[in-house]
């Protein structure tokens, strides 16, 4: 039992560290592609861009997890918050001196890389601090610090680039890097050195190899629910993250600052939905059973048809875009719900010494979605012209019958947790 251990000091210090790391980073992660999206006026590059950078995410969790597995957690959030400082640091020396495309390209795929390593020690930390019993609570606290962050970075963000510019970015995310970074140094998170079974490479692959093995052979449902979180990536997660900010700067008529302004508050608010959804998943962890994300995903499938309606149907601007983030807002409420039992349970199903990269490699195959809805709706939003509520009409038809074809992997779960 880790009773004594729940909600402990250092799991505390590890909220705290995500509150002030994740705000630097969605500030960033606002600013960057819209910046890009500001100077270049093309969804398609968008789009090709915001999926590519996603490539060494995918990639570094798997890798991310079998370092969080064999290293000192508290060192690799150290070490990357570091780095993402210097990142900063080294985009904003190079800026005016090369083309923004390329510098762009390689800060955003470094930045999500970095990302991709850092979060498997933050999940992989949650089931050594806290106690099972209040497992799904502390991963709810967890979404919602993220889903915070997902709000206030926007909305701050979305002021500071419309009213002064990029360059005051960069300042306050360099400065929440190097605070978390400090600030991490003083957690504690218990550790056992293993010993590596030949170099760096085979070693690493064995752990892959290992991860894989237990969730198709020994853990077969982790594989179901992992793709079941793709496809909600694909068609949903992915149509918010190309298809809103499109939207609301190039079809709704807005002036470029006002736009901006407007993606920074619907950002906002969509976040405001994850929290909603991180607060419920804490409030209702003894009630949700497996067999009801069915429903969940059903009705985040449905969401999006307020964002089609909105955009087919409302001539006036304001109402569109306010109808538009409201069904978004909707999706991710219900998505959030979902996905913190998913994880949950691949937490709970999971050997402790097998959590971090079995984590990262169900997150890898959840994030394989990602750069491919992003690259395709970048595409789709530059070709079919003013008719931007088809992919949010598509979308929840698509979802819905994965909701529906879907029950029979979810009642297998709540066999096994039963």
């Amino acid at each position: 039992m880790k009773s004594d251990r729940s909600f402990s000091k250092d799991f505390l210090l590890v909220v705290i560290g995500q509150i002030i790391s994740l705000f630097g980073n969605q500030i960033l992660r606002y600013a960057l592609p819209l910046y890009l999206l500001n100077q270049t006026g093309s969804s398609a590059l968008f789009g090709t861009i915001s999926a590519c950078a996603f490539i060494p995410m995918i990639v570094l969790f798997p890798v991310g997890g079998i370092i969080a597995d064999r290293v000192n957690k508290r060192n690799i959030m150290v070490m990357l918050d570091f780095a993402t400082a210097a990142l900063i640091v080294l985009f904003y020396v190079m800026a005016g001196t090369v083309d923004i495309v390329p510098l762009m390209a390689v800060t955003m795929m470094v930045l999500y890389g970095i990302q991709g390593a850092y979060q498997p020690a933050v999940k992989a930390s949650v089931p050594i601090l806290v106690d099972t019993g209040h497992l799904m609570q502390a991963n709810s606290l967890i979404d919602v610090i993220s889903s915070l962050a997902n709000m206030a970075g926007p909305v701050i963000g979305g002021i500071l680039f419309s009213v002064v510019g990029l360059v005051p970015i960069l300042y306050v995310s360099t400065g929440c890097f190097l605070l978390s970074a400090i600030m991490e140094i003083f957690i504690h998170i218990p550790f056992e050195k293993k010993q590596a079974g030949g170099n760096i490479f085979v070693t690493g692959f064995g752990d892959l190899k290992d991860s894989f093995q237990f969730m198709f052979q020994r853990q077969p449902v982790l594989w179901k629910i992992s793709f079941v979180y793709a496809f909600q990536n694909l068609f949903l997660s992915s149509l918010v993250l190309i298809g809103v900010p499109v939207i609301i700067t190039q079809h709704l008529g807005f002036s470029i600052n006002t736009a901006n302004r407007l993606y920074g508050y619907a950002q906002g608010v969509i976040a405001a939905g994850s929290i909603a959804g991180g607060l419920l998943a804490g409030i209702l962890s003894k009630k949700l059973k497996p067999k009801a994300i069915p429903a969940l995903i059903t009705g985040a499938a449905v969401s999006m048809l307020l964002g089609g309606i909105a955009l087919q149907f409302l001539r006036t601007p304001i109402k569109a875009w306010l109808l538009l983030i409201i069904g978004c807002g909707l999706m991710l409420m219900l998505s959030s719900l979902f996905q913190i039992q998913i994880m949950s349970y691949v937490q709970i199903l999971t050997p402790n010494d097998m959590i971090g990269k079995v984590i990262s490699c169900v997150i890898c195959v959840c994030m394989c979605a990602n750069p491919v809805g992003g690259f395709i709706y970048g595409i789709v939003f530059e070709k079919i012209g003013d008719r931007v509520y088809l992919p949010f009409y598509a979308a929840a038809v698509i979802v819905t019958g994965i909701g529906v074809l879907t029950r029979g992997i979810f009642r297998e779960v709540d066999r096994k947790m039963a």
